[in-house]
């Protein structure tokens, strides 16, 4: 692996322990799921503020204010997190008030999904296998950094990977399944 290139000791040069390369790797994943339900319920609390949420009924206190509609979702995505009555994070969340991002939050998870699943064609025929890994990247380039945004982003994907994106590499590259 590219870390044992440039992680030496500083006098004897001796490379990495292997016990602290693996220590790292784990790392990676530590917390994994309790983020991955963090994202989803930021991305599906946006979606139900954006889409079910009636603003005039919360402030008349005849439906639920956004604070019970966080606390609702967060029941559902968070149970091991949820917000304190006192709570008004909504407040700071200019991702999906202010930031270009409203009902859109949960494209950061889905770019996580595209993402993985895209370098899972690159894992799939072996990151050693230098021939095989310049094909993929030569498809790669030919479709998602060719076309870009003048195909619908769904058609280029399905034309890199022959099929839709599934989350199957996101939940394997961070220790999921």
């Amino acid at each position: 692996p590219t870390i044992y290139g440039f992680a030496k000791h500083w006098k004897t040069n001796e490379p990495m322990p292997e016990e602290m390369f693996n220590k790292l790797c784990e790392q990676k994943t530590f917390n994994a799921g309790m983020m991955s339900c963090r994202q989803l319920l930021f991305g599906q609390l946006d979606m139900e503020l954006h889409s079910n949420f009636d603003p005039e009924a919360g402030e008349s206190g005849k439906g639920e204010s956004v604070f019970d509609v966080h606390r609702r979702m967060a029941a559902k995505y968070t149970p091991y997190s949820e917000p304190l009555p006192e709570d008004r994070f909504l407040c700071t969340f200019q991702h999906i008030f202010a930031g270009g991002y409203s009902a859109g939050y949960y494209s950061y998870k889905w770019a996580e999904v595209m993402s993985a699943d895209a370098f899972s064609a690159f894992e799939e025929v072996g990151l050693d296998n230098e021939e095989e890994v310049k094909k993929v990247g030569r498809k790669f380039r030919d479709t998602v950094l060719s076309l870009g945004g003048g195909v619908d982003p769904m058609q280029v994907f399905k034309q890199f990977r022959g099929r839709e994106p599934t989350p199957d590499a996101l939940l394997r590259h961070n220790g999921l399944v």
